[in-house]
C-alpha cells in the first residue's frame, strides 16, 4: 500500500458522470485525499492534445497519481484497492471464484450498464440522441437480472453479501436510474442495495438532475 502522504491524486472528472463519480465515491470510502478537475466538455477539451497524451481514448474519468497515469474507470477502482487498501482482495475477491464474479459485474458495468440506464440518462442530463427502444429493452432487461441475483439469497449486495468494487462500480448509474426516465419501483430488492452504499460511512451522492418521466 502506498503511504507517500505528500503525494495527492487528481481526478479529471465531470460531476453528472456515472463512471466518474463511482471513482470519486470509491476514494472518499477508502479515506484517499483527491483533487478534482472538471475539464470543459463542451470545448472539447478532453480532445485536446495535452488530454489525450492522458487518455487516447479522451474520456473521462483520469487520475494522476505521481507518476502514475490511470484511465478508465474499472482500471482505475482496480488501482486504488491495490496501491491505497491494507486488503485489496477485500474489495477485489478473495478467491477465484469472488475475483471472476466482480469482473464480471465489471464486464456488466462497461456494456450492459452503459448501453442500459447510463444511456438512458444520457438523452436527458446530456442532451444525446439514443435509440430508445433499443436502449429501454436493455436497462429493463438489466434491471431484471439485478433484482434476480439480488433476491436469490437475499443478498445485501452483488457478490458475497458484503461491499465489494462491483457495488461500486454498479452503483452510480443505477442509483441515478430515473434521471433517464427508469422507474426502480419495481425492483425492491434494487431498492435495498442502493440504501445499503449510500448508508455506508464517508458516502457521497453524485450531483443528481431532474428526474424524468417514467418511460420504463
Amino acid at each position: 500500500m502506498q503511504t507517500d502522504n505528500n503525494q495527492h491524486i487528481t481526478l479529471y472528472q465531470h460531476p453528472k458522470s456515472g463512471h466518474c463519480h463511482k471513482v470519486s465515491l470509491f476514494m472518499h470510502l477508502i479515506d484517499v485525499p483527491f483533487e478534482a478537475i472538471n475539464p470543459d466538455l463542451g470545448a472539447a477539451e478532453h480532445k485536446s492534445d495535452a488530454f489525450l497524451n492522458m487518455n487516447p481514448f479522451g474520456q473521462v474519468p483520469v487520475i494522476i497519481d505521481g507518476n502514475n497515469t490511470v484511465s478508465d474507470s474499472n482500471a482505475i477502482l482496480t488501482y486504488l484497492a491495490n496501491t491505497y487498501t491494507h486488503e485489496p482482495s477485500q474489495w477485489l475477491g478473495k478467491t477465484p471464484k469472488e475475483i471472476a464474479n466482480i469482473q464480471r459485474w465489471f464486464s456488466i458495468s462497461a456494456y450492459e450498464l452503459a448501453k442500459g440506464p447510463a444511456a438512458a440518462r444520457l438523452e436527458y442530463v446530456f442532451g444525446a440522441n439514443i435509440d430508445v427502444d433499443r436502449v429501454l429493452s436493455a436497462s429493463v432487461s438489466l434491471l431484471t437480472t439485478m433484482e434476480r441475483h439480488l433476491s436469490l439469497q437475499n443478498e445485501k449486495y452483488l457478490v458475497s453479501n458484503r461491499l465489494t468494487a462491483a457495488d461500486i462500480a454498479m452503483y452510480s448509474y443505477i442509483a441515478h436510474a430515473p434521471e433517464g426516465g427508469l422507474s426502480l419501483i419495481n425492483y425492491p430488492n434494487i431498492n435495498v442495495w442502493i440504501s445499503n452504499i449510500q448508508s455506508l460511512a464517508n458516502f457521497v451522492a453524485m450531483q443528481s438532475s431532474p428526474i424524468a418521466e417514467a418511460r420504463a
